[in-house]
């Protein structure tokens, strides 16, 4: 069995899994829509990963109308959203298993855990938030609701 990532399709294979000409790859490396790692001798080589995003790109395009600018912004984006929901989901298991209260620089995004019971309307603890956030600015507190029972 082969993982999805890995790079064994040449241009050709891959472009005949997608339905596509081989030219059509090689230009969508060119604008970084799908991009292949390389071999030594700088062949592409594509993973069955690449390959369902080669068939993306071609619902995107022709499905929907979408120029390949649009097309590459869209996946750009996703891309930036499934970091974000990892990040999410590693903060919420850490509330979860610690119990723990956390402050974020809105600018950098700087987690920094906050005691429980410390108030943040005290003059140390602002302080010590400004010197961990970049450049000063707004900090965000956030504090899970309690559980209620019922």
């Amino acid at each position: 069995m082969v993982d999805d990532d890995a790079p064994v399709l040449t241009v050709s294979k891959a472009a005949e899994l997608a339905g596509m000409h081989p030219q059509t790859l090689r230009q969508y490396d060119r604008l970084g829509l799908v991009v292949p790692r390389r071999t030594r001798g700088r062949g592409r080589r594509y993973s069955r990963r690449d390959v369902a995003r080669l068939l993306q790109v071609q619902q995107l395009a022709q499905g929907e109308g979408i120029n390949l600018a649009g097309i590459k912004r869209i996946l750009d984006l996703e891309a930036h959203v499934s970091v974000l929901e990892e990040r999410l989901g590693d903060l919420l298991m850490r509330v979860q298993e610690e119990g723990r209260v956390f402050a974020a620089g809105p600018a950098a995004g700087d987690v920094v855990v906050v005691q429980r019971g410390q108030r943040v309307r005290s003059t140390a603890m602002r302080v010590d938030l400004e010197h961990r956030t970049v450049g000063g600015g707004a900090v965000v507190l956030w504090r899970p609701a309690p559980r209620r029972e019922g």
